[in-house]
């Protein structure tokens, strides 16, 4: 909320369009529903309006709510956001915030649980953005709204609901997009955890060091641009890695930080150990609690994660 409204006091060319405004209700007054826009439930149509809106000078940021309500719209995102810029040859910049909440852990069942960003990762022309708290969450929405290209920001669904939250500076601030965070150093074994799942590293981290071992948890923030110099560097260091994923393990984005930190030839060698993936299984997120718990990696997984590490 504070990263949209002083973005749009800063540029009269932010606006918001979305299928329910929701708390965004309480910038009306201010900006008006010129600005925050409560678009029919169609969501093909209103993210090609916010695309057209983007190639004509302004800054949308369009909102579906749930990313399972904009599969409707994936010609748009794939067809049109994602290449327009290039089969324009460059002629039009298209710059927009494409957001949407994913994850799962409130019991809403398959469709409404899912961890979709490595699909989005496999599409050239999107940048992808994956806070962990409040405080990178509105650093990095508001580099989303002043970048010049289409910027996929995924916020986990219970990112507002952790319990560990940070404090959030009223003063301006940017969080740069393609920059890890290092949340905790570590000496033994490093933890690149994504959204959600970079606080569960981070529980895991402190119930193992009463027994000696000292993780170093790697946040990503952005999965596209990735930093991996970032992520290489932990590694070379501890020499293990376990990397976190709450999306499906096969295909995940786990399984590309895996390849660059095996592709590079420096890192390979500092490898004590194989790199440790974990992640969902290969399944819809069942509805039941304790089989949806059973499904998405925590603490205790990100442990054995580590354990498997170390023999």
């Amino acid at each position: 909320m504070e990263a949209f409204r002083e973005e749009m006091r800063r540029d009269d060319k932010v606006f918001h369009i979305c299928g329910n405004l929701g708390p965004l209700a309480a910038l009306v007054p201010e900006f008006g529903i010129e600005r925050l826009r409560a678009s029919p439930i169609s969501e093909e149509a209103y993210v090609g309006a916010g695309l057209g809106a983007a190639g004509s000078g302004f800054r949308p940021i369009i909102s579906p709510g749930m990313m399972t309500f904009a599969f409707t719209a994936m010609d748009q995102i794939v067809n049109q956001m994602a290449k327009i810029h290039y089969m324009f040859g460059g002629q039009a910049a298209f710059p927009l915030v494409f957001r949407a909440s994913t994850g799962g852990g409130r019991s809403a069942a398959a469709q409404h649980s899912q961890s979709p960003h490595p699909m989005f990762m496999n599409l050239a022309g999107l940048k992808l953005v994956m806070p962990s708290n409040p405080y990178d969450a509105k650093g990095l929405m508001k580099s989303a709204i002043r970048d010049n290209n289409p910027v996929v920001f995924f916020e986990d669904q219970l990112l507002a609901a952790l319990p560990d939250r940070c404090p959030v500076p009223e003063e301006e601030y940017l969080v740069p997009i393609g920059e890890a965070d290092v949340k905790r150093e570590g000496s033994d074994v490093t933890v690149v955890a994504i959204s959600k799942m970079a606080p569960e590293a981070l529980k895991a981290a402190d119930e193992l060091e009463a027994e000696g071992i000292s993780l170093e948890v790697v946040d990503p923030r952005t999965l596209v641009p990735m930093d991996t110099p970032a992520i290489r560097r932990s590694v070379r260091k501890t020499g293990r890695v376990v990397i976190v994923d709450e999306a499906c393990i096969t295909g995940s984005a786990a399984a590309e930080i895996s390849a660059q930190i095996t592709e590079d030839l420096e890192t390979f060698r500092a490898l004590k150990s194989p790199p440790v993936r974990v992640c969902a299984p290969d399944v819809p997120i069942p509805y039941s609690p304790v089989m949806e718990q059973y499904c998405l990696p925590d603490k205790d997984n990100v442990i054995a994660g580590v354990r498997k590490a170390l023999q």
